[in-house]
């Protein structure tokens, strides 16, 4: 296979954000990526762990803010603290990346990036990072930009999707085993009935948020598409390694639009493909996502705590402090996490209204438990 120097090739790995949706065990001094859900790692470790399989660790960023690079500097993970970017405040992720992009192209211009939220599951492993090979062959030609589709096997409503348009080989060398599709469009979560339609349809599958590509295909790609934020990270880039560097960024933020890297940028790109992905993948973005890969093999045995005795209960998630014996008889389909100081009760299938929990304990001025 025509094989790209693995000199070249860079992940950023998105660590913003509190992911209030896994509150109470995630918080702003503890956000979701920096949580042990099941086997005693935090989910960014996994990911750094799992992307150094293909990806020279000085090669490695990861974009967060200001809490998230203290709890990395405090951390075992042997990222460089010159490749941990702070981003002032949350612009959503076409910011996120072009903030990493200034940065890998001040230090490589021939840079292919492979772009990674820090808080996904991947269950098989090595067939994860053969398609990240492939895709890195793919955006190594400097023609597309890359992105990963999952295939569905369920109506699923908390995820985005990505319509195929048609198979495409560029070269079997490129793409080994994997098929590539043409991207027709992108769509966001949808409700249930549409859900059902995209499954039945065998042409829509689910949006990984995982991407990759040449940065001069990004670069070429985000000027085309919005202009005024591509001028803005120029200017950032232009001071890097400068006095004026954290004062441009500040500024910077302050003004620019959120919006997100589909919208705004692979929504309207030229040529963008993805690679179907069967490798056993879950975004953890809420409870019944985690509760439902709890059951699963290899964590089902890790979930089984003790001090927790359920009878006559069904289909339950419970998750509590060592020091604290829970009790639960007659119920089923629920959803119970207990972190000492708070306590989340909700039916399975309603983790996702745990942030208007959170937004209204906001208002009520509890901020010390968010």
């Amino acid at each position: 296979m025509n094989e790209v120097d693995n000199k070249r090739v860079y992940a950023v790995i998105m660590a913003g954000g509190t992911g209030k949706l896994l509150w109470p065990l995630a918080r702003k001094k503890t956000p979701k990526q920096f949580v042990d859900l099941f086997d005693k790692k935090t989910m960014i470790d996994k990911t750094i762990q799992r992307i150094a399989g293909i990806v020279n660790t000085e090669n490695i960023f990861i974009i967060t803010n200001e809490q998230g690079k203290v709890m990395l500097l405090q951390s075992d993970c042997r990222i460089d603290p010159e490749n941990i970017i702070v981003e002032p405040m949350s612009r959503n992720t076409a910011p996120c990346i072009a903030l990493a992009t200034a940065y890998i192209k001040k230090k490589d211009p021939d840079a292919v990036t492979i772009i990674l939220p820090s808080d996904h599951l991947v269950i098989d492993e090595e067939k994860f990072l053969e398609i990240l090979q492939a895709g890195i062959r793919i955006a190594a030609k400097k023609t597309s930009l890359v992105t990963i589709g999952i295939n569905p096997d369920h109506p699923e409503t908390n995820y985005g999707y990505i319509q195929a348009d048609r198979e495409l080989y560029i070269d079997p060398s490129d793409c080994g085993d994997y098929r590539l599709y043409k991207v027709k469009t992108f769509a966001e979560k949808p409700d249930y009935a549409t859900a059902v339609q995209f499954l039945e349809s065998k042409d829509f599958f689910w949006n990984s948020g995982m991407f990759i590509w040449h940065i001069d295909m990004f670069s070429k790609e985000i000027e085309r598409s919005l202009p005024d934020l591509h001028r803005d990270f120029l200017n950032i880039y232009e001071n890097i390694d400068t006095h004026n560097e954290s004062e441009i960024i500040e500024d910077v933020y302050s003004w620019i639009h959120p919006i997100s890297v589909d919208y705004g940028i692979m929504e309207k790109a030229e040529s963008v493909y993805m690679l179907e992905g069967e490798f056993g993948w879950t975004d953890l973005g809420n409870w019944d996502q985690v509760a439902k890969v709890s059951v699963q093999p290899p964590y089902s045995a890790a979930s089984r705590e003790k001090g927790i005795v359920m009878i006559d209960c069904e289909q339950m998630y419970i998750r509590k402090p060592k020091d604290k014996v829970v009790c639960l008889i007659g119920t089923s389909n629920l959803i119970v996490v207990d972190t000492g100081d708070a306590l989340l009760i909700c039916n399975k299938g309603d983790s996702h209204k745990v942030g208007t929990a959170f937004d209204q304990l906001r208002r009520d001025d509890f901020d010390s438990y968010l």
